[in-house]
């Protein structure tokens, strides 16, 4: 992609105003322009706004959790970023959760995801890069690698993302069934292949600032429902993940 049109979107809840420092910091570092979007705020989604789009068990392998008010606004949150790639008629943006801080790596790893942007339509700067594995596309001799990674990582802290692919996911998740991260491992629904740079030069740090906004207390019932579950759901997801890089 020579010369994009690219800019970056951070997502920033309003009341999270113990990140207002941290996003100030991010777009004083960022070599793009940047842009606030605000995030949808799960407090003031109405049961009605929810039911008109999350819909369970919409694809396989079905997801066995239901999902939290706070897992719909985050969702949203991010389709808030798509659209505004298309209204802006963006090539690409590079969209940050409000909880990212930028490492040493980050000027290459950036530089590397946008020269695959087109060729992946989603590019993941993964901040945990020891979870990332699959085939080197460039790289091979350098310390920043792109990979086409199978199945595709979690976590929805740090990517660049195409005017192209923004329109897709934007098409498929009118309707969604599960948290945003773990539909983009789609790639058997979406047809897309993110890639991922590692290491991806960012770091999480919601520790640092009050903790994450999506935790809610849970019951021990649901809190062992989910440690039964989950191993069988990534099970089955890397079994899809790996016919689809086959087709």
């Amino acid at each position: 992609m020579e010369n994009p049109q690219i800019k970056a979107f951070i997502v920033h809840l309003e009341r999270a105003t113990e990140r207002r420092a941290q996003v100030t910091e991010l777009m004083a570092q960022l070599p793009i322009p940047a842009e606030i979007i605000i995030a949808v705020d799960s407090k003031q989604l109405s049961d009605e706004q929810v039911s008109q789009v999350y819909q369970p068990r919409l694809h396989k392998p079905y997801y066995p959790f239901r999902l939290s008010r706070n897992e719909v606004a985050c969702f949203l949150s991010h389709r808030k970023t798509w659209q505004a790639i298309i209204d802006q008629n963006l090539d690409a943006a590079l969209v940050l959760e409000d909880d990212v801080a930028l490492t040493p790596d980050f000027p290459a790893a950036f530089a590397a995801a946008v020269s695959v942007t087109a060729q992946g339509g989603l590019v993941r700067l993964p901040f945990r890069s020891d979870r990332e594995t699959g085939a080197v596309i460039t790289g091979t001799n350098t310390s920043i690698k792109v990979i086409h990674p199978v199945p595709v990582g979690l976590g929805m802290v740090a990517q660049i993302i195409s005017r192209s692919a923004a329109k897709i996911l934007l098409e498929l998740t009118e309707k969604f069934d599960r948290p945003v991260d773990t539909f983009a491992q789609m790639n058997w629904v979406t047809k897309l292949q993110p890639l991922s740079v590692v290491p991806g030069g960012v770091q999480e740090i919601s520790s640092n600032l009050g903790g994450s906004t999506l935790k809610q207390p849970r019951s021990l019932a649901h809190k062992l429902h989910r440690e039964l579950m989950r191993p069988i759901y990534r099970r089955s997801v890397k079994i899809y993940s790996r016919k689809s890089g086959r087709n």
